[in-house]
């Protein structure tokens, strides 16, 4: 929708989204095991029925499909891994405990560092996602990280640490 040449994958945005995962539980003081998994695993449908864009949320229950997908992509599991996914499946979805919500505050924060970096590499209708997306941040660490990033220019982190040669 935004025209965005090679945007992330599902695997960049599940990897990201573990990685702040952590650093939002270390933050908060919660389990860093059970939001990290929740963190990697929330989005793991995409990878059979892509990210459905929020318009599409308005003709389609997609909640109901990634719970199916999710369902069938678990099946053939050891018993004990697929009973500890649906457990923190179920913990992620009835968004209650202060981890579910740290993984939930992950996703977030992703695709606005995502949405973020399209801005600064040149697509301005990235940032319509800062219109209401912070307001749904729940941690305090979250809201913190996300006041840094959305001051900075993420293309220039680089820029000091690289000596060019003449």
């Amino acid at each position: 929708m935004a025209g965005i040449k090679d945007p992330e994958s599902v695997a960049d945005h599940s990897f990201r989204c573990a990685v702040i995962g952590f650093c939002l539980a270390q933050g908060e003081g919660l389990d860093p095991y059970r939001v990290v998994v929740m963190a990697l695993f929330n989005d793991i449908h995409e990878a059979r029925i892509n990210d459905l864009h929020k318009m599409g949320h308005h003709y389609i229950d997609f909640k109901d499909a990634e719970r199916r997908v999710f369902q069938d992509q678990i099946a053939f599991l050891d018993q004990r891994i697929k009973g500890e996914l649906k457990k923190l499946r179920v913990e992620y979805d009835g968004q209650k405990t202060p981890e579910a919500l740290a993984a939930r505050d992950a996703d977030i924060l992703e695709c606005l560092l995502q949405a973020k970096e399209y801005l600064d590499q040149g697509y301005p209708t990235a940032r319509k996602f800062f219109n209401r997306a912070p307001a749904y941040l729940r941690t305090e660490t979250a809201r913190r990280l996300w006041q840094k990033m959305n001051s900075w220019d993420s293309s220039r982190w680089w820029q000091g640490l690289v000596k060019f040669e003449r």
